[in-house]
């Protein structure tokens, strides 16, 4: 059953750098009701820095807080339900710039989202990425600045069915654990993404100061992939309890 909107804006430039990871790693943070969603045996961990453009809340736009960075971590994950597996993501961290975003997202998801200093450096012509391209999203933690970064090659493509950047973007519900021990569910409504195979991508962090020590040497090692997704308009539809 269709639960009614919460959030509708455009997601763009998506900048995906993919980790395997140990599922014994990422077992606390699986959501109550869910598993860890595989791609041919392998658990993943993908660090995404992207553009949160046109935002509105529950149909209002609030003055500055439309247009946006954000950094975030998230593991795969699935759920049976009556017509078969959903399949959805579960945010161990995500980053903005804007306090009142992360204190909504708080409150309303018990999401982990910081608030933090931001920026971004795209490569844009008559507002497409131009051929070759860079895309980079940083932001501030302490005195250092972190960041995520991938530069272009060739044209956006279709995803191949059965591809590993198939199986990161192809997620389309959102998993949060509550406080009570419960999680709730969330839709996420959007096209299929084209996208950019990459040259060179680079994901510079503190992780254990950022996410912590557990996953210290996962993400220092080299990536299972990286592309950058063109993104659309997305709606993301009221939790619901599980």
């Amino acid at each position: 059953m269709k639960s009614g909107r919460f959030l509708r804006a455009e997601w763009r430039y998506l900048v995906m750098i993919n980790f395997e990871v140990d599922p014994l790693i990422l077992a606390p943070f699986v959501p109550h009701g869910t598993e860890l969603d595989l791609w041919e045996d392998k658990s993943f961990i993908s660090i995404v820095g992207f553009l949160f453009l046109k935002t509105q809340v529950l149909g209002f736009s609030l003055p500055y807080h439309r247009n946006f960075e954000e950094i975030n971590m998230r593991i795969y994950v699935r759920r049976h339900a009556l017509e078969g597996w959903r399949r959805g993501v579960a945010f161990i961290k995500e980053i903005v710039p804007r306090r009142a975003v992360a204190a909504v997202a708080r409150v309303v998801y018990n999401e982990n989202y910081s608030a933090r200093r931001m920026r971004h450096v795209i490569d844009l012509n008559s507002g497409n990425l131009a051929p070759e391209s860079s895309v980079e999203y940083g932001w501030r933690e302490a005195e250092r600045w972190n960041f995520v970064r991938a530069r272009i090659t060739g044209e956006p493509q279709k995803l191949i069915p059965g591809s590993e950047e198939e199986f990161i973007t192809e997620h389309y519900y959102g998993y949060t654990a509550q406080r009570d021990g419960g999680s709730v569910e969330y839709r996420v409504e959007h096209p299929s993404w084209r996208v950019w195979q990459v040259s060179e991508a680079q994901f510079g962090c503190d992780v254990a100061r950022v996410y912590g020590s557990p996953f210290t040497q996962s993400l220092v090692e080299k990536p299972s992939s990286a592309f950058v997704a063109d993104g659309s308009a997305v709606t993301v539809h009221r939790g619901m309890k599980i």
